[in-house]
């Protein structure tokens, strides 16, 4: 352009320009150094004689409403303004190529690549247009791609023209859009354009993707809109035939002549791509183009020259941001009211939508805890229906749907924000350990072998990792699938160290990688991890998407980030750049209580509060081994109630207490000081050392000594195996080889053996569900009884073995009625109270346990109210990149 040294010196306190990378028939394009923030940046100048017909005041007016447009397909707008009469708008510097480019080069896609790029920028179209935008000029030249994740520029400069000239655009001699990608409507000249012309757009883009060529070709762009006015074009089967046909539906919907016949939403559009029972008439006659009558009275005279508004295409790094920086950075607290206030459990409790505006947090149930949604522009908060006892819930990309864990029996759910029945994702073996949807389709969550995937719809279960106990990890948990779908970061949960490890699993070579040290970490489309350490703290580190490594020293943020268990950090972080968090006690205030058959409670002890685990009466009921969690679990015991309490396991973690036979000493579960998790042993007034009680080549989770001193009852957790969980059994002296209880295809855990040391109960999924089953013992595999109904978890004898309690349907705490002799039988099942409000878990040892006299029960409340302060951050994105 000309006058190129006057637009230097205008824009020289802010950008250094450095090159021109190309002109078009509205802007010239420029590669530009940031000053402030130091970074590459293409700046696109208008042309001085559209410059004069907008005005300076009116366009930067009408630019700013486009601003705040914040999605991960969407190219976001920098910067813009008017400098020495030049008008001009500021956009990343990406180092890839625009689809545009590809098509050139490649002229068809893969039908799934095509449709995959197609159901992304209908997101983008869908999240702009819910916010009042339309593109108006949707076309290859505008997708930009990276790694193959297309990413629409330009958004919004149309609309923002279009109203800053209002009417006298046609001045210029210019209009909006592109012939070959124009809707009908924008080729008429129709004043009101709505969304369903960047639908259009859309679908004729998706068109030449799959057939090499667009809908309407033509010698010159009169000619073009002539025949999208008039003619009919081919159906995409006819020039492809591996097309399916619901994609070869969706889009003879997507480009129909009126705009009435199209889709109402791109998000329709999206869904009918990926629906293969989608239809519609006419198309399998070949009539997917066919003209409807009404567009026959379209008026069809000789058209304007339609030209591109700014045909560049932007070259650069995708990498800084998605969003766009806003005017300035909000910190509020959030006050939820006292009927629906946070509510604890032991994963996460909050979860934030992609576009930021949607909070789901765990709250008050009737006897449990619930699910509740709210808007962040609202006051109210909204009960989500068939949510009961959820525990770290994730919202759907969309944000239109929840999913979340539930412990009994131990599954991963998902129900919609609007209502309904749950729908069951993957039954079986699930761990509270946070989760994520990936960019794939399928959801990511936990088991307590690794982290797992499956289709949000549900579907076969695949691997993702698999814990390695013998490299001292006890699990993973928290996932968080990256944007590229290239891998998932995850926090890698130590048995022997209170910091644990921040990594990322590449999906394409399953390879993990440890990136830094920390407990909780989520990927900022910024180019960061932002991740809490041990004490607290927040941080972010560069990342790099693609290569999957940090770079750089970590950057602090904020500190007194609320912590819970298994290193969960209480912070959720949005695509477009809202940062939630907790500061406060957090989840330290569950309390003992003593719960009678009927449900009555009775606190323990007002002072002996904490995040509290697995625990277990001593053989008289007058004393208490309980698992504590400080960062790892140890092993603490008190006098009941409101005696003295002492930490038993100073070092490493340990967990699973049981009390040895004779009342004295305590059992637990650690890890080996050179190889698997072991049981050890520990006098209960600490006045001996821990010593090893019993070791496996395999990791022991839990075990106990038979009350006649005979025997060790143990869980293993068999590395590697899709199963995991087998039961053994060894005697203490004579003949000490093992003898397998349960060691099958499927889960077998929770065991319990009766007062008499004749029968085993514990719980197997042997029959797809969880179930409570009771064997002879140690000959378990001459019969075997099933003595829950519709699932059952927990199993717990009576110290009179004349009652079996498990956790059975409804969530109730459910009493067996039994005889032994002269042999087992089930007498009757009497539902007493509620469990969920009570903290629970069915893999080993028992987070519950019964009093002498089986009149009442010793448990941990987990439903009191956080004492949280919960903070957002709007536009926090800005803030990051000023501590860079």
């Amino acid at each position: 352009m000309a006058d190129v040294e006057r637009l230097k010196a205008a824009l020289a306190d802010r950008y250094r320009i450095e090159r021109e990378l190309g002109a078009g028939g509205m802007a010239t394009v420029f590669l530009a150094q940031d000053l402030k923030h130091d970074r590459h940046v293409a700046l696109k100048v208008l042309k001085p004689e559209l410059a004069a017909v907008l005005g300076a005041e009116r366009f930067v007016v009408e630019i700013k409403t486009t601003a705040s447009l914040q999605h991960p397909h969407i190219l976001p707008l920098f910067d813009s303004g008017s400098a020495d009469g030049f008008l001009f708008y500021v956009m990343p510097f990406i180092d890839g190529e625009t689809l545009r480019g590809k098509l050139d080069r490649e002229t068809q896609f893969g039908v799934d690549e095509a449709v995959r790029i197609a159901c992304d920028v209908a997101s983008a179209l869908h999240y702009a247009h819910e916010h009042g935008v339309i593109h108006r000029d949707i076309k290859p030249e505008n997708i930009l791609l990276h790694d193959g994740r297309p990413m629409v520029a330009d958004f919004g400069i149309a609309l923002a023209l279009s109203a800053a000239a209002g009417g006298r655009l046609t001045e210029t001699g210019l209009s909006l859009g592109t012939p070959h990608y124009m809707s009908p409507e924008q080729a008429t000249a129709e004043k009101e354009i709505t969304a369903r012309s960047d639908v259009y757009s859309l679908g004729s883009v998706l068109y030449e993707m799959l057939a090499g060529e667009p809908p309407h070709t033509g010698a010159s762009a009169q000619a073009i809109i002539m025949k999208i006015v008039t003619d009919t074009a081919r159906p995409l089967t006819q020039l492809r035939k591996s097309v399916p046909p619901n994609v070869a539906a969706a889009v003879a919907k997507a480009v129909e002549k009126l705009p009435a016949d199209r889709f109402a939403t791109a998000k329709e559009f999206a869904e009918a791509l990926t629906n293969p029972s989608f239809t519609i008439a006419g198309t399998a006659a070949g009539g997917a183009f066919a003209m409807s009558p009404a567009a026959h009275r379209k008026e069809r005279a000789a058209l304007p020259l339609a030209v591109a508004l700014a045909a560049v295409i932007v070259v650069a790094v995708w990498g800084w941001l998605r969003s766009s920086p806003p005017p300035a950075v909000a910190r509020l607290a959030i006050a939820l009211p006292d009927s629906a206030g946070l509510q604890q459990q032991p994963g996460a409790l909050f979860s934030l939508s992609d576009d930021g505006t949607t909070l789901v947090y765990v709250g008050p149930g009737e006897g449990d805890v619930d699910l509740f949604v709210r808007p962040l522009d609202a006051l109210a908060a909204t009960r989500i229906p068939a949510s009961g006892g959820a525990d770290s819930p994730f919202l759907a990309p969309d944000g239109s749907a929840v999913a979340f864990y539930r412990g009994n029996p131990p599954a991963l759910y998902s129900v919609s924000l609007r209502g309904g029945p749950r729908q069951t994702l993957a039954a079986d073996s699930t761990t509270a350990l946070g989760g994520d949807s990936g960019p794939d389709g399928k959801v990511y969550f936990v088991r307590y072998g690794g982290l797992r995937r499956v289709p949000a719809g549900g579907g076969e279960i695949e691997q993702v990792t698999q814990v390695d106990s013998a490299a001292d990890e006890r699990r993973h948990a928290w996932p968080d699938a990256l944007p590229n779908g290239r891998g998932v970061l995850f926090t890698i949960l130590r048995t022997s160290d209170e910091v644990h490890d921040i990594a990322v699993v590449d999906l394409k070579t399953h390879r993990t990688t440890v990136l830094l040290r920390g407990v909780y970490a989520r990927y900022a489309p910024t180019g960061h991890i932002i991740y809490a350490n041990a004490e607290g703290g927040l941080f972010a580190i560069a990342f790099d998407e693609g290569k999957l490594t940090t770079s750089g020293a970590p950057i602090p943020l904020v500190s007194g980030i609320t912590r819970g268990d298994n290193g969960v950090a209480r912070f959720a972080l949005s695509a477009t750049g809202t940062l939630l968090y907790g500061t406060g006690l957090g989840d330290g205030n569950h309390r003992l209580e003593w719960v009678d058959r009927q449900g009555r409670e009775q606190l323990v002890d007002t002072t002996f509060t904490g995040v509290f685990g697995e625990l277990a009466l001593s053989p008289d009921g007058r004393r208490l081994a309980i698992a504590r969690y400080e960062g790892v679990p140890s092993i603490w015991t008190k006098e009941l109630d409101a005696g003295p309490v002492s930490k038993l396991t100073l070092q490493g973690s340990t967990w699973g207490p049981a009390w040895m036979p004779d009342g004295r000493s305590v059992s637990f579960t650690s890890q080996g000081r050179s190889g698997p998790q072991e049981l050890q042993v520990r006098r209960a007034d600490g006045s001996t050392n821990p010593e090893p009680l019993l070791t496996a080549a395999r990791n022991i989770e839990y075990g106990f000594v038979s009350r006649d001193g005979q025997w060790i009852v143990y869980v293993t957790n068999v590395t590697g195996s899709p199963t995991g969980r087998d039961l053994f059994a060894r005697r203490l002296s004579g003949d000490t080889s093992t003898i397998a209880l349960a060691a099958t295809n499927a889960q077998e855990i929770s065991p319990r053996l009766s007062p008499d040391g004749r029968w085993l109960a514990f719980a197997s999924n042997e029959s797809g569900q969880i179930e409570i089953y009771v064997s002879p013992f140690p000959n378990t595999s001459t019969s075997r009884t099933v003595v829950s109904l519709n699932g059952g978890s927990e199993p717990l004898w009576s110290r009179d073995g004349r009652e079996l309690f498990y956790t059975g349907a409804a969530n109730s705490l459910t009493a067996a009625r039994v005889e032994l002799t002269p042999t087992f039988r089930v007498i009757s099942r009497t539902p007493l109270f509620d469990r969920g409000p009570y903290n629970r878990e069915s893999i080993g040892a028992p987070f519950y346990d019964v009093a002498p006299d089986g009149k009442r029960f010793i448990m941990t409340r987990v439903r009191g109210e956080s004492t949280e302060r919960l903070v957002v951050v709007l536009n926090w994105f800005q803030e990051l990149a000023a501590r860079k």
